[in-house]
């Protein structure tokens, strides 16, 4: 058996004690009772809302083979008839077993962090890396104070690259988490208006994310957006670090990964770049500027990291999308199809822009419409009125029919976009996604983006279980990428 880890390294680790007859090893870890696996280990983690303590049964009933427990909680889980590994605190006791995993391991390592786009970042280059062997990184968006410990102590000692995104929302965050991580390489994607609700400028939201430059290994390097409007703030504060390889990505003339043109086209990018000098032409599989952007950073840590830009060029002609960020659907509605651009995972005023850009990008069919189905943007304070009815240049750039909005700061919204264009506004995502149902018609391009609070996956989840699926009709594969490895 391949243990992911021995349960004495783990008791070590940890710095706890084994109750009961502890198994050999276990082949995972799971915070999560209704996930975990056969023979893994779950911890029990105490959230603002639930406390694992109370799932422990469950977690047993699924599979688990170990449990990891506080002290304090012993007492009422004497009976549960399974190893247990006792710590002080659940939570700190997964950090130090992350930190562990770091030590153990010798891959290379890339952190990611910036305003928009880190959980596309991350699995674009988990993906382009995969061409130059195995690959470690967070099966979702799981980057902040518990998420970045579990992705830690899950990656195995075999990896060969590990890469990991982390978010904060308040200064302070990142820097306890890259100090786990301990990158050789890390990318800031882009500095906006996303929790701005918690901070008085933007550049205090590039100093918050500046704390990652805190934890690059001695000799590593950032990767910064040169097109960034705080881009000498960053390279400051990363110089300030005591980073000396300091590379940049974007169309400007003196990006170090520099795009030199590229075609924009309804279900993919064609690309040509410079990395470092080293001319390259490739195809994108997924459509969007802000794609384009992301798979020029990914380039250049793949670069940097030593693998091939050529064979992760050809990768990311066939780049999977994720649900919630950007993922498509092809409905049967009537006699005809209905094109779903699924933007519901989350929202701020850059990746709004960048999702209503792709609905622009969509093409209706005969009396089909552009239709954007809109939540409010959390997060965003005394400027959420302002940032709210600034999107209506983007709507009517994007050349949007219809708009259906939900939540009371797109109240905003619904006040200042063109009279031309059909808005139907909703108290929450419930009667929204009802109404959409019944106004359908094919032809129509629905593009569905909001906060990750406002639940609009349940427009999304309404739409798909009540218009099958139709026929993939994804247009031909694109031409592979041209060039050579570095």
């Amino acid at each position: 058996m391949d243990w992911l880890w021995l349960s004495d390294d783990m008791v070590r680790a940890m710095e706890g004690r084994p109750v009961g007859s502890l198994p050999k090893g276990v082949s995972g870890l799971s915070i999560d009772s209704r996930s975990v696996g056969s023979g893994e280990a779950f911890f029990a983690i105490r959230g603002d809302r639930f406390d694992g303590h109370d799932f422990t049964s469950a977690a047993i009933a699924n599979g688990a083979s170990l449990l990891v427990v506080s002290e304090e909680k012993l007492p009422a889980l004497g009976g549960v008839g399974i190893p247990m590994i006792v710590v002080d605190d659940v939570l700190a006791a997964l950090g130090r077993l992350g930190v562990a995993a770091r030590a153990r391991s010798d891959a290379k390592i890339v952190a990611i962090t910036g305003s928009v786009g880190k959980t596309t970042t991350k699995a674009m280059l988990a993906h382009a890396l995969a061409t130059g062997g195995a690959v470690h990184s967070a099966v979702a968006s799981f980057n902040n104070h518990w998420g970045v410990p579990l992705t830690l102590a899950r990656m195995p000692a075999k990896a060969e690259f590990g890469v990991f995104e982390i978010g904060m929302n308040h200064p302070g965050e990142i820097r306890p988490l890259v100090k786990m991580v301990r990158p050789h390489v890390a990318i800031v994607t882009t500095i906006a208006a996303a929790h701005l609700g918690y901070f008085s400028d933007l550049d205090e939201i590039a100093a918050a994310k500046a704390e990652i430059f805190e934890g690059i290994e001695p000799g590593g390097a950032a990767i910064l957006n040169r097109d960034n409007e705080k881009y000498d703030l960053l390279r400051s504060a990363a110089a300030g670090c005591g980073v000396e390889r300091i590379f940049s990505f974007g169309a400007d003339p003196a990006a170090d990964f520099r795009l030199l043109g590229v075609e924009l086209k309804p279900d993919r990018s064609d690309m040509r770049v410079s990395l470092l000098g080293e001319v390259l032409e490739l195809t994108v599989g997924a459509p969007g500027r802000h794609i384009v952007d992301n798979a020029l950073a990914v380039l250049g840590a793949v670069r940097l990291v030593g693998c091939d830009p050529g064979k992760a060029a050809t990768a990311l002609a066939a780049l999977p999308m994720q649900k919630g960020r950007g993922e498509r659907h092809r409905l049967r509605v009537g006699d005809g199809t209905v094109e779903l651009i699924d933007e519901s995972y989350n929202a701020n005023p850059a990746s709004m822009r960048a999702a209503l850009a792709l609905l622009a990008q969509a093409s209706p069919v005969g009396d089909g419409r552009r239709i954007a189905v809109l939540g409010d943007m959390l997060e965003l304070g005394r400027f959420s009125e302002q940032l709210h009815a600034g999107l209506c240049e983007p709507v009517d750039s994007a050349d949007v029919d219809g708009l259906y909005l939900a939540g009371a700061e797109m109240a905003a919204l619904a006040g200042a976009v063109s009279s031309r264009v059909a808005v139907k506004s909703f108290d929450d995502a419930v009667p929204l996604a009802d109404e959409l149902v019944r106004d359908l018609r094919a032809g129509d391009v629905v593009m569905v983006k909001s906060s990750l609070g406002l639940g609009f996956a349940r427009v999304i989840k309404a739409l798909l279980e009540t218009f099958p699926a139709a026929e993939n009709e994804r247009s031909a594969a694109a031409p592979a990428a041209k060039g050579h490895g570095c």
